[in-house]
């Protein structure tokens, strides 16, 4: 079914008069969602584990930290297509290091081939088997407590076991496929 996009006339409680607003359809894989999706900004967060005495990680945008205060929890979305998902899910615990805001080549290189995701920089692993990365600005350790199948993604839920922060640090922000720190863009 296609529509037109809806146009909606308000008045700005800001006092900067008439605006308009256009809406267009939510189709699936769109150019509009996907600028949507683009625009919203993010922190990011690497999700490390030693599985079969080799480190395995992803990134993710989608985190949502204190879903739940009381189990202390957080949730991150993952294309169901991933292939690193279901060896990461095997891991016993899972470190999430919340990335600062100078981090952003790191960030790069973890998306990219797994051969190369772990070459160059500091880690630390946990006796449980939970990979953090060193100079991130907060690390929690979890366990997975639940998956949500949702479209083409699972969301995954997860259990804070330990909780760690840098307070001085500032967080890595995705936008619009750009890394920024808090007030400037730090990469491209």
């Amino acid at each position: 079914m296609t529509t037109t996009p809806q146009t909606i006339e308000s008045e700005s409680e800001f006092g900067c008069g008439v605006h308009a607003l256009a809406l267009a359809p939510a189709s699936a894989g769109s150019a509009e969602v996907r600028d949507v999706f683009r625009r919203y900004a993010a922190s990011v967060g690497a999700l490390c584990a030693m599985v079969d005495g080799e480190p395995v990680g992803i990134v993710a945008t989608s985190l949502a930290v204190g879903i739940s205060f009381d189990p202390p929890m957080i949730t991150f979305s993952i294309r169901k297509a991933s292939t690193t998902w279901p060896k990461l899910r095997k891991a016993s615990h899972i470190g999430v290091s919340v990335l600062a805001e100078n981090q952003g080549a790191i960030c790069r290189q973890i998306s990219g081939p797994a051969a190369e995701r772990f070459t160059g920089f500091g880690l630390h692993e946990t006796a449980e088997g939970a990979v953090f990365l060193k100079d991130a600005m907060t690390w929690l350790l979890c366990t997975v407590t639940n998956e949500v199948d949702c479209g083409d993604h699972v969301i995954i839920v997860l259990e804070l076991v330990e909780v760690g922060h840098d307070r001085d640090g500032a967080p890595l922000i995705y936008l619009d496929g750009k890394f920024y720190g808090v007030g400037e863009s730090t990469s491209s």
